[in-house]
């Protein structure tokens, strides 16, 4: 049996879901929505050509779903301490569409106000954090978009891995970037995050993201 997120009469932004959100507010914990979270990519078993739509188009229809959602329905507004992560949707896409969002924001919401007050970038820059594995479009993104929100990762063991040439696919995506941006992607950004104590890091690693994590 398959258990998808959010049912499919109680979205996210249903009040249903209030107390939740409040608890990881008030715990300080972040609220991870994996790549397969929403409906389209399990609403029918997909063979054949249609298996490509449903591993790149539809699950990253349902997350970016789920972001405005989150965003347009006042969510992050009521709840401005609490954090979402979108994990393993990669996170090349996420400049372009919050840059839709805004732009479409300020045209309208004189006439058709949605429930948020702020731009949709205002709430991503400060509660929406994104993971990413094997992004090319997002490595280049990062010179001047997403420096303190993304994070990389490998999604081992999965058969999609990076590992065991995580290091090469680092290097080929991260590699133009200077040192304090790939520290912060590869370590601070997390570490701040979920809390993790730098001095508990391999000595190297930990003095690199503290390095970076002062010069934010």
């Amino acid at each position: 049996m398959i258990w998808q997120a959010p049912h499919p009469d109680l979205p996210f932004h249903s009040r249903h879901y209030d107390k939740f959100w409040a608890a990881a507010e008030e715990l300080d914990t972040p609220v991870s929505m994996h790549i397969l979270t929403g409906h389209s990519y399990h609403s029918k078993e997909r063979k054949g050509i249609e298996h490509y739509r449903g591993s790149v188009n539809l699950k990253l229809m349902d997350v970016v779903n789920a972001l405005f959602d989150f965003i347009f329905y006042g969510v992050l507004e009521r709840y401005p301490r609490l954090r979402l992560v979108t994990v393993e949707n990669e996170s090349g896409w996420l400049p372009f569409m919050v840059q839709q969002w805004d732009y479409y924001y300020r045209r309208f919401r004189g006439g058709n106000p949605p429930l948020n007050t702020r731009d949709p970038s205002e709430y991503v820059r400060n509660q929406v954090f994104s993971c990413f594995f094997n992004d090319s479009v997002c490595g280049r993104h990062l010179e001047w978009w997403g420096q303190d929100n993304l994070m990389w990762s490998n999604d081992f063991p999965h058969a999609n891995s990076t590992w065991p040439n995580s290091i090469k696919v680092i290097r080929r995506d991260l590699g133009h970037l200077p040192l304090e941006t790939q520290t912060k992607v590869l370590c601070a950004n997390a570490s701040r995050l979920y809390g993790i104590d730098m001095s508990a890091l391999p000595a190297g690693i930990s003095r690199a993201a503290q390095a970076a994590q002062a010069a934010a």
